[in-house]
């Protein structure tokens, strides 16, 4: 193995390792598809906290991302496929041939669903679920639509598709934690734009961070 094969697969270890003890990664998926870094979480280790965090820190969509297996389980579609809408009718995406997106949710327990604590709740809520699916009545404990976007992972994970969703799914199951990872995308404060995986290495660095390329989760995990 070459000394940078070594580092990327050592880097994904660091990640498994980090995940398993319910601390965010930073997972960038690829320079030709969204050249984009998403600060991850296990849904289950979710904080109040850990919301403001992704609020404030990375300022994109905080997502569940659910495994495959689990969504169907609760019934939850591609979004795209269930829209009877003209917007919906040419869903032609720049970076692949389809989107992850499925409901939005809140749990039933929360208020309006967009505060912090509200958003944790909704998050802890799905991950339990996911643990359980066989368990859980879906459509009693969350409503749609809502504030907490969900989701849907490529059935064959990264085999399939290699979005942050699939990423985040795959690092999580080789983690042997539940099917339903929280990701977040890193935008920049300055352009607007994405933050750049330079900077995205800075944060992690500066914040005891693990950072990992995509193509070394598909090398290690694909």
């Amino acid at each position: 193995m070459t000394g940078d094969a070594s580092t990327a697969a050592a880097s994904v270890e660091r990640a498994l390792d980090a995940l398993r003890r319910g601390e965010p990664i930073l997972v960038h998926d690829a320079a030709d598809r969204e050249g984009e870094t998403d600060l991850v979480y296990p849904a289950g280790a979710v904080t109040p906290d850990a919301v403001a965090r992704m609020r404030n820190d990375a300022g994109g969509l905080v997502c569940v991302a659910l495994g495959d297996a689990v969504a169907a389980a609760f019934e939850l579609p591609y979004l795209q496929d269930v829209l009877d809408h003209p917007a919906a009718a040419d869903h032609e995406l720049g970076y692949d041939d389809r989107s992850s997106f499925s409901l939005t949710v809140n749990h039933r327990d929360t208020y309006t669903g967009i505060t912090d604590e509200d958003r944790a709740l909704t998050i802890t809520e799905l991950a339990a679920a996911a643990a359980d699916p066989q368990g859980t009545d879906f459509a009693s404990e969350f409503r749609a639509p809502g504030h907490v976007h969900v989701l849907r992972a490529a059935p064959g994970l990264l085999a399939d598709r290699e979005g942050h969703t699939e990423l985040a799914v795959a690092l999580g199951e080789a983690a042997d934690l539940p099917p339903a990872m929280v990701v977040c995308e890193m935008l920049d404060d300055d352009t607007g734009g994405a933050l750049s995986p330079a900077a995205a290495r800075s944060y992690a660095d500066r914040e005891g961070l693990v950072y990992v390329e995509g193509s070394a989760v598909i090398d290690r995990l694909g």
